[in-house]
Formats: structure tokens, sequence, C-alpha cells
């Protein structure tokens, strides 16, 4: 049995130590906002927050997050910093297909996370890496302005 702190909440599960973090959220734990994209930590559709830094969900064994916090999708808007970026999202209607974009939520928290009023340099960079196969990278890089607006 291995033990989780997933959205503030102790979870254990029976699974094999190399398990991808990815697997374990959606098939173990029923938390499907986490996606699977490319399987290869290249596209960041399966963006968490490992003790507030985003990580690749998709190729970290589970092993390696042991006693670390775990943030996912579902989570994220308990924070101030979530929230605004939702709200962010929903005003300025940032999702396409949507597919990849709790992923890009997850980057954006983290990014205002540390930095509060960032440039469009900033965003770029943080956002690098995740791709976004709709293009929404305009509306992407507004809605974090305006998250930005939001927490001043």
């Amino acid at each position: 049995m291995i033990t989780l702190n997933v959205n503030g909440q102790p979870h254990q599960v029976d699974v094999a130590p190399d398990t991808p973090l990815l697997w374990v959220l959606r098939d173990t734990l029923q938390m499907t906002g986490t996606k699977y994209g490319c399987g290869q930590a290249l596209c960041g559709a399966c963006t968490v927050h490992l003790d507030g830094a985003p990580a690749r969900a998709c190729t970290l064994p589970v092993s390696a997050v042991v006693g670390r916090k775990i943030t996912t999708i579902e989570a994220v808007d308990r924070q101030r910093v979530g929230k605004a970026v939702q709200d962010a999202w929903r005003k300025l209607d940032v999702v396409q297909c949507g597919y990849c974009q709790s992923g890009q939520i997850m980057s954006a928290v983290a990014l205002l996370s540390e930095k509060r009023k960032p440039t469009d340099a900033d965003i770029d960079k943080a956002m690098a890496g995740n791709l976004c196969r709709c293009a929404t990278y305009v509306r992407v890089r507004a809605a974090i302005h305006e998250a930005a607006k939001a927490l001043a």
C-alpha cells in the first residue's frame, strides 16, 4: 500500500511503485480531470502540482511522490490563485475543445503563484510546455493577465 496526499486528503492505493501518477489519479482514485496527452511529459495535458510546482503526471512514478502534496485540477480552485485563474478562463471563454485546459490551468496557477504580474514573455515561458491543438494560446495569455488583475 502506498499513501498519497492528494488535494489535502490521504489516499491509500494498492499499485506497483512504478505506476505513473496519472493512472493512479485517473484509474484508481477516479480523478479524471488530469488528462493523458502524449505519455512522454511533452504536452502538459497531465500537469498537476507537487508541493505547488507543476509536474507531469504521465511519467512520474507514484513512488516518487510519497510524502509530497499533490494538487489536481479538481481542487485547484480551493486556492485564491486557482479560483482567479478558473474565473478568468470562464470570463474570457478560453476553452475550445477543452482537452488540454486542465494542464494549462495548472501551469497558469503555478506561474501566478510565483509571479503576480507576469509579462507576455513570462507567460510564454511558463506555458511553453503546454500544447493546445486548438491553438487557444492568445486566449490563455489573456486569461492569465485577467487573473493577475483580479489578484492585484
